[in-house]
């Protein structure tokens, strides 16, 4: 939408549209929006939700402090959140999961994680139910994760999500 808008505006500045067009087609805009089912509460859960950033990825890996160490080092990663079989490590404004894992297994992918629009737990808890999904965290509300048809391990959330250790 905000493409639309900036090109509205540039016909305006460009002299291709009038003051009065720029206003009726903004309104037209905005009541489309308002018409959507991700801006009202009281209709059926969508059957499908943009995924508007793939907020991080974690890792399961066998020695925590030497994979993070090299992170941090050679990306510049900085430990946003630790425990002791947790760290976060910034990466702009998302960041990258690493957990402890058996000592004795190669490193390997634990799950990724998609920023939702609109993000509502239970909304999309149902649409997963519908595809017959296996579905963890069942009563979270600010993340849970699910597998996908192939197996993989997803979480989803709001985009601002930004990670917890325990």
């Amino acid at each position: 939408m905000i493409s639309k808008i900036e090109s509205l505006l540039e016909d305006f500045e460009s002299g291709k549209l009038t003051r009065r067009q720029v206003a009726v087609s903004l309104a037209a805009m905005a009541a489309g929006a308002l018409a959507s089912p991700f801006s009202r509460a009281d209709d059926a859960a969508p059957d499908s939700f943009e995924a508007i950033s793939l907020n991080h990825v974690t890792l399961r890996v066998p020695d925590l402090q030497k994979t993070s160490r090299f992170y941090q080092e050679f990306f510049e990663m900085p430990l946003r959140q630790h425990s002791p079989t947790v760290h976060i490590l910034g990466v702009g404004k998302s960041f990258f999961g690493l957990e402890q894992g058996n000592s004795n297994e190669p490193g390997r992918l634990d799950h990724y994680d998609f920023g939702i629009a609109h993000f509502n737990a239970d909304q999309i808890r149902v649409a997963l139910r519908k595809r017959n999904l296996e579905i963890e965290d069942e009563r979270a509300s600010e993340s849970f994760k699910f597998h996908d048809p192939d197996g993989f391990h997803v979480q989803v959330n709001g985009p601002d999500y930004v990670g917890h250790v325990s």
